[in-house]
């Protein structure tokens, strides 16, 4: 079979990659090794979306997606369940200064950001205040439903012309004149190859002979018995511990990052970690202690991580025709609208243009090797 482009990876930056590839008039195939769509990172991501951010990149990639989700009842008919339900960050002292100027740079991109004081926060979420300088809230933030968006993603490109194979991985990857790709029982050819393989975007580019610095990293979701809650929480972060929640239904989800996670896909949830989540939370939210869990609700997904944490994007300079989607931390189904468009354009173009894109390439590593730091803001 041969296409112009194979998209590896059918989670939400492989399908929004796909859709902005077939709309641009390409011939696009995408293989996955799952049986559906979101069967990776993207369908056990906590599924919040914010463009409250510190530097301009990301601020860009995040709102312009957030626009994208929010009209896509609009532009395409379908709801991907876009809720602006909002986003709030509850900041100590020692980081509030940098918090009012990544306001005053997200302000100037357009995001709707609104500077609290603790009474008007705790209004929103109830927290005990010690400790804390103040609160921001991003009205517009909120959350999307992670399988209804890669699924009309994949949908609409299917209606351009995309075909979607699954229970198709890649098992070998050889470049002449074009890429022929290996999967399941088919040989794929095509001339461009989209990297959206998530957590294995590292394994599927060892197949090619790159270097693309992407590992899993695990992270938990508890939450409580449905019925605990009685009043809607948006997605609150605790700023100094790391610790987040937010109510889905009348359920509380929370959880907070393990800094000593070793690498690895692991969806077994981490019962251990959630003594240390508890004993953090209740310090920001007592009222946390009074909500029954129910562990079978509880789950666990994985980052794509790299090693600063922030995505890689663009042409492999070791590779024409290898372009990178992957290793976004966390962010992948928040910045999915855009990176998918950027993904087109790369394609399409020759480069990316419309937005300064050059801090995820993949170069930066090679770069920061040599002078030990990447000088990035995020």
């Amino acid at each position: 079979m041969t296409a112009d482009v194979i998209v590896v990876g059918a989670g939400a930056l492989g399908a929004s990659s796909a859709f902005h590839l077939a709309r641009a008039g390409l011939d696009v195939v995408v293989v996955d090794a799952f049986a559906g769509p979101a069967e990776g990172s993207t369908g056990r991501s906590f599924a919040s979306i914010r463009a409250q951010w510190a530097d301009p990149l990301n601020i860009q990639l995040s709102w312009r997606s957030i626009q994208a989700y929010r009209s896509f009842p609009d532009v395409h008919g379908i709801d991907v369940g876009y809720r602006p339900s909002g986003y709030l960050f509850l900041v100590p002292p020692a980081a509030w200064d940098a918090q009012r100027a990544a306001v005053d740079l997200q302000r100037g991109h357009g995001v709707p950001v609104d500077v609290l004081d603790l009474p008007a926060a705790q209004r929103l979420t109830p927290f005990a205040p010690h400790g804390l300088a103040g609160a921001t809230w991003g009205p517009a933030d909120g959350v999307v439903d992670p399988h209804l968006a890669t699924s009309a993603y994949l949908t609409l490109a299917r209606s351009a012309g995309a075909q979607v194979l699954f229970r198709h991985r890649v098992t070998a990857v050889a470049v002449d004149d074009a890429w022929t790709l290996s999967a399941g029982s088919r040989r794929l050819r095509a001339r461009h190859v989209v990297n959206a393989a998530g957590g294995w975007a590292g394994e599927l580019a060892a197949l090619a002979g790159l270097s693309v610095p992407v590992v899993h990293s695990r992270r938990n979701v508890y939450a409580t018995a449905a019925g605990a809650l009685a009043d809607p929480v948006p997605m609150t972060i605790d700023v100094g511990t790391g610790v987040f929640v937010r109510s889905e239904g009348s359920r509380l989800l929370f959880g907070a990052a393990r800094p000593d996670q070793e690498d690895g896909y692991d969806l077994t949830v981490d019962w251990p970690w959630l003594e240390v989540v508890l004993e953090q939370a209740v310090t920001r939210f007592p009222w946390l202690a009074d909500l029954p869990l129910d562990q079978a609700a509880c789950w666990a997904g994985t980052y794509e991580n790299t090693p600063d944490h922030h995505g890689l994007l663009g042409e492999d300079p070791a590779a024409p025709g290898w372009v990178n989607a992957c290793g976004f931390s966390g962010h992948g189904l928040m910045q999915a609208p855009e990176i998918g468009r950027l993904v087109a354009e790369q394609i399409t173009g020759g480069a990316i243009t419309t937005v300064d894109a050059s801090a995820l390439r993949l170069e930066r590593f090679a770069a920061s090797a040599a002078s030990g730091g990447l000088g990035m803001v995020f």
